[in-house]
């Protein structure tokens, strides 16, 4: 059994090898229809009658500009120009925006592989998470590793993980304040970029580098400690050290503005998510005793994943691609800017070998799906096990 997750999930030319944890899930390696074999050759074939790369092009160039200048005027104008309260407040709120904007479009895609064909150009836009105060190995091994393998898996997609204080899952006991859970919720959403600047980060390294996880080549703990800590200290510095000792900004307005731009920022990324993963179509399995999984890989991204709004070309664009969950989790390594292309692709496959192909048509009907699941998983504990 390998003692680390080292290699990428390759997509187009062949299944994916998926490797093992310490408790060994295992999927199906038997798909007797041959539907993942028969989607990625249309999508090769796609690909190559098009005479498009699978990588990012100008629109994500583009795009990529916009996104940190939302992130980072709004905050050399705080500094330089004298403003009201209220007005570094709004500017507050775009920096979040912003903030999520670079995580979901230029990082996102980068340290899945997929904004350049070249390694250094993604090496330097993953790189993006540690100004959104992240880090990437751990990033990459709870997302690219955990997520995208395990998805949905209880005990195995830390995604899932909420601790005690939130029921995602049947498979999550219950407690008497989950009844509650689909009010609370939206008020606990916004604190995930934040618990990754205070917590979050330093248990994930220490968690991963004791299991030996990686994405790629697992770094030395040294490295990874030293990255990290230095990281987090240069943040602090540009944030909240630089505004109050050179800009004479009152370290309590800092102190708002940081959290309005947090909140902003880590409400938008955790409702992303939940809308594709945390509603009743979404659904969760469980390995059987042995730790066998009933279907492909491939055919498991089609159960636990779900797609919305994907006619809103607003939604498109700054989402960046991730209401089609259901083409990113089967493609991960292919740009999201070709996700609405070959999402016809993926649909008609699904049909014609009777798989499904979750979507809700627009954000509300996806927002309302996911809180009323919520208040179903909370009001229920004869679903407890």
């Amino acid at each position: 059994m390998p003692s680390r997750i080292a290699s990428r999930i390759r997509i187009f030319v062949f299944l994916p090898k998926i490797a093992l944890l310490e408790n060994q899930v295992k999927f199906s390696r038997t798909d007797s229809s041959n539907f993942f074999r028969t989607l990625n050759k249309r999508v090769n074939q796609y690909f190559k009658e098009n005479n498009v790369a699978r990588s990012g092009n100008w629109k994500l160039h583009l795009k990529t500009v916009v996104m940190f200048l939302l992130y980072l005027a709004p905050y050399f104008l705080i500094m330089l120009i004298d403003m009201p309260g209220w007005l570094q407040l709004i500017l507050a709120v775009v920096m979040g925006v912003g903030m999520a904007g670079v995580g979901m479009n230029v990082m996102h895609d980068a340290n899945h592989g997929s904004y350049s064909s070249k390694k250094w150009v993604n090496k330097l836009m993953g790189g993006s998470i540690y100004i959104l105060a992240g880090n990437v190995y751990n990033w990459q091994v709870q997302h690219n590793v955990l997520h995208h393998t395990y998805t949905n898996i209880h005990g195995h997609d830390e995604d899932m993980e909420t601790g005690s204080i939130m029921r995602f899952s049947e498979h999550h006991n219950w407690k008497w304040f989950h009844r509650f859970q689909h009010i609370y919720s939206i008020f606990l959403y916004g604190l995930l970029t934040i618990n990754w600047v205070l917590t979050a980060d330093f248990k994930q390294t220490k968690r991963y580098l004791d299991r030996k996880l990686s994405y790629g080549k697992l770094p030395s703990p040294l490295k990874q400690w030293s990255t990290l800590i230095l990281f987090k200290v240069v943040y602090a510095i540009v944030w909240l050290v630089i505004p109050i000792l050179f800009f004479n900004i009152v370290w309590w307005k800092i102190l708002i503005g940081f959290f309005v731009m947090h909140y902003t920022a880590g409400l938008i990324l955790s409702v992303v998510f939940q809308l594709a993963h945390v509603v009743e179509d979404a659904e969760m399995p469980v390995p059987d005793e042995a730790g066998n999984m009933k279907n492909t890989w491939a055919i498991h991204q089609l159960f636990t994943t779900v797609n919305f709004s994907t006619k809103n070309r607003i939604v498109n664009w700054f989402t960046g691609g991730l209401n089609h969950q259901v083409e990113h989790h089967i493609f991960p390594n292919i740009s999201h800017i070709h996700y609405t292309k070959i999402s016809q692709i993926v649909k008609s496959t699904a049909i014609e070998f009777n798989l499904p192909y979750n979507e809700y048509k627009t954000t509300r009907k996806a927002v309302i799906a996911h809180f009323q699941h919520l208040k179903q998983l909370g009001a229920n504990p004869a679903l407890s096990i």
